[in-house]
């Protein structure tokens, strides 16, 4: 055996899948003036009760443990389902193409021998983060945005051949020109809609200090969109706090980011449990990614068991309500 298996809601109130489904968003409270609504996720969006509660991680945190061989602390991409389930107890696995051993290369059978895996130990491949630096789908040039739109949409074959349900393009530090940026986002969402994906709109780069930067932007999108949230990318909590309570009613799913945590689970940078709050009031239920690193694989696992009891014992308290 490997090494690493030695550590084993409502009145009025719309449901927000349902919502999600019939084309719409409803917005609860304080947030029903602020949010825009749009229309609707594609067939894979999280419109079910399927991914509820399921809780995983963001290939990322694991950055300083993957690797193409097998040596001591390190593991590959197709040993880390079974390290999901025996070491960690989690099973969503959110994909980063940074995480392959080669991206570039990635083919056919690659994608056959890892989505296989992944329902061997019982583990979902649910989001493929398409990270690619060096591109840019707002230029003003043409050919440079083809490129960009290129590799997108191959990477967008890739995460339908591993069976996930949505794929995301990198935000620019820079905020583009919204009406490139748009209709680049619309032709990307067209062409996942054909191969079962849904795209996503993530809080990063030139979003992260404005509040209202998801909804509007997927509004704006308009079909076969959805939010993935990041409680950790925004530029402060002064932003952070209100842009979640916007955000969350349009997400499918949630990277629940933790910086720097204590021994006891404390994160002094934000409230992770405040976080949690505004997505279930939202009425978000799942799927949960934790994005959280460490250089010491140990710690590494402890401080993400840690995570997974924290927001297992927030959710059924909050089912308890």
């Amino acid at each position: 055996m490997h090494q690493l298996s030695l550590h084993r809601n409502a009145t009025d109130k719309l449901n927000r899948r349902e919502a999600l489904r019939l084309g719409g968003v409803a917005l609860a409270g304080a947030t029903a003036a602020a949010t825009p609504s749009t229309t609707a996720a594609a067939p894979h969006a999280n419109d079910s009760t399927e991914l509820d509660d399921a809780i995983g991680i963001v290939t990322a945190s694991a950055a300083a443990h993957l690797t193409t061989s097998i040596r001591k602390g390190s593991f590959t991409l197709l040993q880390l389902p079974q390290i999901m389930r025996e070491e960690l107890d989690l099973r969503v696995i959110d994909l980063n193409t940074s995480s392959f051993p080669d991206f570039a290369s990635v083919d056919e059978k690659y994608c056959e021998r890892l989505r296989r895996v992944a329902d061997r130990f019982g583990c979902v491949l649910t989001n493929l983060k398409m990270n690619q630096r060096g591109i840019d789908m707002n230029s003003p040039q043409q050919d440079v945005r083809q490129k960009a739109l290129t590799e997108y949409k191959r990477s967008i074959d890739i995460a339908s051949r591993l069976g996930c349900r949505w794929a995301r393009p990198l935000p620019q530090m820079q905020r583009p020109d919204m009406a490139i940026h748009v209709a680049s986002y619309r032709e990307l969402c067209d062409y996942a809609a054909e191969r079962d994906v849904t795209m996503l709109v993530e809080n990063f780069g030139w979003m992260q200090g404005d509040p209202d930067s998801v909804p509007t932007l997927v509004k704006a999108i308009g079909h076969n969109v959805s939010a993935g949230v990041d409680t950790g990318n925004w530029s402060g909590n002064d932003v952070r706090y209100a842009a979640l309570a916007r955000a969350f009613p349009l997400a499918a799913t949630c990277d629940f980011k933790a910086r720097k945590i204590g021994p006891g689970g404390e994160h002094e940078e934000y409230d992770l449990k405040r976080c949690f709050d505004i997505a279930w009031n939202a009425g978000f239920r799942g799927p949960w990614a934790f994005e959280h690193g460490h250089g010491d694989l140990k710690t590494l696992f402890s401080e993400l068991q840690m995570l997974r009891d924290m927001l297992r014992k927030w959710t059924l308290n909050a089912r308890a309500r």
